[in-house]
């Protein structure tokens, strides 16, 4: 049997889940590796371009599709399932929305998958290739043994190619955040794979850049530390030479061992997840660990930087307690704190969260023509009513910061500091291509926000502290 797995886009808005961005597929590319031999795989990622799926359902001779999809894609996937019943080919969907809503996916495709795909995944195939697909397939959280988790690092779409690996370490995340759906669906321990297989797959890629995948790729204990550190060294000793980056909680800064022996191992660049520097916007979010850090952080960025690691900060606007400020405010506080990259996104209550239901029994979701909607959940438009701001005016404060990151000369000022602070070609080389393609980014938004909101921003306090923000000589901005 020929299986085609397709990972579909967001079409509403240029950026996050959305073409533009081409990291692996990763969960498709576990499944396929998965696929028992007598059957083959052809992997479709919309992410190079939607405009040719129809013609691969048309000529495929697929005998089954798989569509994994998170919130902002759903709209997509559920265009796909139809496409799929017109050509009478059984179709799957699992994915973290999948997870979220199985009743809603069950009315668009033939079979929903919920849970570890490592766990039915098999099963499903069987199903499909005798004609007996069942309508539920209900996974559970697996060992990370026995080569589950890893990924088939050679395969390439048939519509475009990788030039980056994904390579997944652990699953789970004791942190538990408001907004987050990780821990309600991968667990509140942190699972990890044998060290031997990591190091395994890690020789098996081929690109010379990866991105590893984890959520919390050091953890929130001394113990998770240690395996982390043990990990590096064997990747020191026995892995391939790659560039990389992962996802952590700023209290890796406090471990100068950890740090120096991740840069050891070609780590460039951290994505750290600050949310806010608002205790009672953390104590919200229940991010309790960096509530209690707070007044650490500057210093463990500094230490991130010492060890040659640059760090993309990610923040949440549109909490609770923010005001009309809190975007420009939020990148100047990023810019004292002198992260490299800086992520500002819209608060976004995704299905599976505490905060989606929060706020659904509060009566505060605004975007709930589902499935047209989930469309709009892109982490870039606000689909909720916030406390203390009309939803139109935090989109309009995001455009302003778009408005300045696209027209500001500021990249190769970055750029620069980051050398600066890192004394790392390859952390520096990592920054530029970011901060780039947010620019660029920027830039083809712009016009979409200016024929939205029908004006260009005019110049107020706020736009200028986004410029200050932006600046980024030596030295950081003064205090807000």
């Amino acid at each position: 049997m020929k299986i085609a797995l397709i990972s579909p886009v967001a079409r509403r808005c240029v950026g996050y889940h959305t073409i533009g961005t081409q990291i692996p597929s990763h969960g498709l590319r576990v499944i396929a590796r998965l696929t028992p031999p007598e059957h083959s795989v052809d992997l479709i990622d919309e992410a190079f371009g939607p405009a040719r799926t129809v013609e691969f359902l048309d000529s495929g001779g697929y005998g089954l599709v798989g569509i994994t999809a998170y919130t902002s894609t759903a709209t997509r996937a559920y265009e796909l399932a139809a496409l799929c019943r017109e050509r009478k080919i059984p179709c799957v969907m699992g994915g973290p929305h999948a997870w979220a809503m199985p009743d809603e996916a069950g009315q668009y495709f033939d079979a929903v998958a919920v849970g570890e795909g490592e766990s039915i995944w098999p099963q499903i195939v069987a199903d499909a290739a005798a004609g007996r697909l069942q309508k539920r397939y209900e996974g559970r959280p697996i060992e990370l043994t026995a080569g589950l988790a890893a990924a088939a690092q050679t395969l390439q779409p048939i519509n475009g190619h990788y030039d980056i690996n994904c390579l997944q370490t652990s699953r789970g995340c004791p942190v538990g955040c408001d907004f987050c759906s990780v821990t309600l669906f991968n667990g509140g321990k942190i699972r990890r794979r044998p060290i031997d297989e990591i190091v395994a797959e890690w020789n098996e890629t081929t690109e010379d850049f990866t991105f590893v995948v984890d959520d919390n790729f050091f953890g929130t204990s001394p113990d998770h530390a240690q395996w982390a550190k043990e990990l590096l060294r064997q990747i020191i000793r026995r892995g391939k030479k790659r560039r990389w980056f992962s996802q952590t909680t700023i209290n890796m800064g406090k471990d100068p061992e950890g740090l120096k022996l991740a840069h050891k191992a070609g780590c460039e660049g951290m994505l750290v997840g600050f949310e806010s520097l608002n205790p009672e916007s953390l104590k919200t979010f229940r991010k309790n660990l960096n509530r209690n850090i707070l007044s650490h952080y500057k210093e463990m960025v500094d230490a991130f930087h010492k060890s040659g690691i640059s760090l993309i900060g990610c923040f949440i606007v549109g909490c609770d307690e923010d005001k009309e400020d809190a975007v420009a405010r939020t990148a100047l506080q990023a810019a004292q704190l002198e992260v490299d990259i800086l992520q500002i996104t819209t608060m976004t209550p995704l299905p599976g969260t505490k905060l989606y239901d929060r706020l659904k029994a509060e009566g505060r979701l605004l975007a709930t023509n589902y499935p047209e909607d989930w469309e709009r959940y892109t982490f870039t438009e606000t689909v909720f009513q916030p406390k203390l701001i009309t939803p139109r005016r935090l989109d309009e404060m995001v455009y302003e910061l778009r408005q300045v990151a696209a027209q500001e000369n500021w990249v190769w000022k970055r750029t620069l500091k980051t050398l600066w602070q890192t004394k790392s070609i390859a952390a520096t080389v990592f920054v530029h291509i970011m901060n780039t393609t947010w620019a660029r980014l920027a830039k083809d938004q712009v016009p979409r926000d200016r024929e939205r909101f029908g004006y260009v921003p005019p110049e107020s306090p706020r736009l200028e502290m986004l410029r200050r923000s932006y600046a980024w000589r030596h030295g950081a901005p003064p205090p807000v």
